[in-house]
This record gives structure tokens, C-alpha cells and sequence, in this order.
């Protein structure tokens, strides 16, 4: 067994582990009573606090700096164990809640951030056994003994650990800071859900391209060499991208131009239904009966696309009815426009109407008319509504509905 790990049991041992461990308390109780002090009116989804005190990062946060100034402060006097145990299972858990809230604030819906977390847990958290047992430079030593071949350069395992690290750290940090400026700057500065979309998203490829030079760079990797990449990545999309590319452009385009925006409801090859979202390469269209549509960029741009909410958000809605050949017009017509009451989202202005349609061989067929706003919220469901007072406005007046007449041919 490690002689340093042997030397930390038996200092565990020692009379001065309840000193120690009343001291983390305090570290620990402290850290607790700041954050719930200033957690006071925080958001739910708070990276910082979270939904609950204990699962923010300021949390851990500031009981590891609190339990490391405690180490740091007794380690001249006295051979420290318990704050010395302490301070690599804090840091682990301020890497994990870290990626944790930070995942969960961007994603909030995806299934797969759920396993990066737990992944990087266990991950954390073996670092954190390394560290106690005093295994880890042993460890270290050994990834670095082992070479990695990449044309005619050797790279260590362990430089390529630390690029990883070092980039993921760089996403997790560049995706926390471009949440923040959606969330506090975006939200106020621009208030088109669709400039807003753009916004964000490039705003986030920014940060993220800068982030990751700086990461490849700390990790001694020459920047020059990608001019090449970048010479390839151009043929790549001149050539076999064409499509791809002209989807992100043309999405750019949709954004910055606002002929389609989030809230639009539109028709494409017959399908007609809500714009939900924007995607740099694609337009999602959800029908009022839940199917969704999704549809590349580019043929929002290039092709004929009828949006019906670019001039006027409002949308027609009729009924037709058949009465009997004697019915007074007037009165059908009063009990007709009666029948709009029977819903709140039929709008007053423009006024419902009621119209003398049609003579059919059964009677007098009239057109309802009138206009809603929320399309959205569906057209079916408010037919229902209308025709179900209709029904009864009909009724109670006394006005017939004829029956379809059907002539039999008999044989002689």
C-alpha cells in the first residue's frame, strides 16, 4: 500500500481529528449560511444556486475555498489530515456540479447530458480516490510514458487527457457565459424571438471557436497548422457541402430578413402549420394536430412559401348551414351572428357575418363568417363550439333543418 496513504490513516487517528472536523463543519456551515443568505430571489435554474442551495456551484465553491485557507492556514503549525482529505472531494464536487448546472441550463430537455454527468462523475471522483491515495502521480507518470503516434510527431497520452480536459472545461465555461448573455443581455436588448435566435447562435459559435484556439494553444498545439484544416474544410464545402452550406446560409438569411418568423403560421408543399423554431440548418413546422415538419433552410428561401401571418395574424373561419326553403332569412341570420357569442376567441372586429350563400334543392344554405387570432390553439374544437350553439339557436327558434330528400325508382 502507498506509504502516503499509510501516514494519512495513521494521522486520522491522531486527537486532533475532532479539531479538524469541527473546523471543516464551520467551513462547510458557513458556506451554507452565505449562499442561503444571498440565494434569496434567485432564479430556479441559477447556475450559481440552483434549484436548492446545495445543488449550486457557489456551494462548493466556497466550502473548498474556505477549507483550503483553513489548510493553508494550519499547515504551518500542525501536520493537517481531515481539511487535507477535504479539499480534492470538494474540488470534485465543484467539477460536477459545474458541468452539471451549466448542462442543465442549456439543455434543460436532453436525455444524453444525463449520462455526460454521470460520467464525468465517476470520472471526478476516481481523480479524487487518485488524489487521496496518492496515486495520482504514479498515474500521471504512467499515461505520460505512453506515446501516441500521430504522423511524425509522439504525443503522450496524458497531453492528450489534458487537451480534452482543457477543451471540455473551455465548452462548459463558453456555453455558461453565452446562457448568461441570452438569459441577462438578449432578453432585454432584443426583443424579436427571431434576432434573438440569431443572436444567440452566433454568439455561442463565436465564443466557442475562440475558446477552443485558446485551448488548442494551451495545450502546445500550433495554431498555423490549421490554416491547412481551413483550406480543406473550403474545398470540402465547395465541393460534397453545397447543400449543407446553402441550408446554414439560407437560415441566416431567414433570420436577418424576417420574411419567416418563430410564431408564423405557413404553408409548404401543403403542409401547413406553426413555425416553432429556427435552426441554423432547418425550420421546424408543427401542424395543429401535433405532426411536426421539418424542413431544409434552403427551401424557405428558394421556393414558394405562404405565410399567413406576415400581413394580418388573423385567420378566416367559416360555417355552412342548410334550413328549409321558408325560413326567414333575417331571422336565420340573427341566430346565425348569435352563434359567434358562444366563443370568446371569435374576434368582434372585423365583425362576424352571416350571408345567403347558396339555393340548393333542400332549402336555403347560409355561409357563416368570422375571424380569429390564435390559429394556434385550433380551428376544430371552435367549429364544435360554433355549430353546437347554432344547433340550438335553430332549435329554440323553430327554424327547420331539412332532411335530404332520396327519390326511389320503383319497377313496373
Amino acid at each position: 500500500m502507498n506509504a502516503e496513504f499509510l501516514d494519512l490513516l495513521k494521522d486520522l487517528a491522531s486527537q486532533h481529528t475532532w479539531l479538524e472536523l469541527a473546523l471543516l463543519a464551520a467551513c462547510i456551515g458557513l458556506a451554507y449560511g452565505v449562499c442561503r443568505f444571498f440565494a434569496r430571489g434567485a432564479a430556479a435554474d441559477s447556475v450559481w444556486f440552483g434549484s436548492r442551495v446545495l445543488d449550486g456551484l457557489l456551494f462548493p465553491l466556497l466550502a473548498l475555498v474556505l477549507t483550503y485557507a483553513a489548510k493553508a492556514v494550519g499547515t504551518p503549525y500542525r501536520h493537517v489530515t481531515v481539511l487535507k482529505l477535504a479539499v480534492p472531494v470538494l474540488v470534485s464536487l465543484v467539477a460536477i456540479r459545474l458541468l452539471a448546472r451549466v448542462l442543465s441550463a442549456v439543455f434543460p430537455a436532453s436525455h444524453l447530458v444525463r449520462l455526460v454527468e454521470r460520467f464525468m462523475s465517476w470520472v471526478a471522483w476516481l481523480g479524487a480516490a487518485l488524489w487521496i491515495t496518492g496515486l495520482a502521480p504514479a498515474v500521471l507518470a504512467e499515461l505520460d510514458d505512453i506515446k501516441i503516434l500521430f504522423g511524425k510527431s509522439h504525443l503522450s497520452l496524458l497531453t492528450l487527457l489534458e487537451g480534452i480536459f482543457s477543451s471540455g472545461l473551455v465548452l462548459v465555461l463558453t456555453l455558461w457565459l453565452s446562457a448568461a448573455i441570452e438569459s441577462r443581455v438578449l432578453r432585454e436588448a432584443v426583443q424579436d424571438l427571431s434576432l434573438r435566435k440569431i443572436a444567440v447562435n452566433a454568439t455561442r459559435a463565436l465564443l466557442l471557436f475562440v475558446g477552443l484556439l485558446f485551448a488548442l494553444s494551451a495545450v502546445g498545439v500550433d495554431l498555423t497548422a490549421l490554416s491547412v484544416l481551413g483550406g480543406a474544410l473550403g474545398v470540402g464545402i465547395g465541393l460534397g457541402l453545397q447543400k449543407l452550406a446553402a441550408n446554414y446560409v439560407s437560415g441566416f438569411v431567414v433570420l436577418f430578413e424576417r420574411s419567416l418568423r418563430i410564431g408564423d403560421n405557413v404553408k409548404v408543399d401543403g403542409f401547413e402549420g406553426r413555425i416553432t423554431d429556427i435552426k441554423t440548418r432547418y425550420t421546424v413546422i408543427r401542424a395543429l394536430n401535433g405532426r411536426e415538419a421539418i424542413v431544409p433552410n434552403e427551401k424557405m428561401v428558394t421556393e414558394r412559401i405562404e405565410n399567413l401571418s406576415l400581413a394580418d395574424p388573423n385567420v378566416l373561419v367559416t360555417v355552412s348551414v342548410t334550413v328549409g326553403p321558408a325560413s326567414d332569412v333575417a331571422q336565420v341570420q340573427a341566430v346565425l351572428y348569435a352563434a359567434t357569442q358562444a366563443s370568446p376567441r371569435v374576434l368582434q372586429d372585423p365583425a362576424p357575418a352571416a350571408y345567403l350563400a347558396n339555393f340548393v334543392p333542400d332549402g336555403l344554405e347560409f355561409t357563416l363568417a368570422f375571424w380569429i387570432a390564435d390559429p394556434e390553439n385550433g380551428q376544430l374544437n371552435l367549429r364544435s363550439a360554433i355549430n353546437i350553439a347554432l344547433l340550438q339557436g335553430l332549435r329554440q327558434a323553430g327554424i327547420e333543418l331539412p332532411s335530404p330528400q332520396r327519390v326511389v325508382l320503383a319497377q313496373a
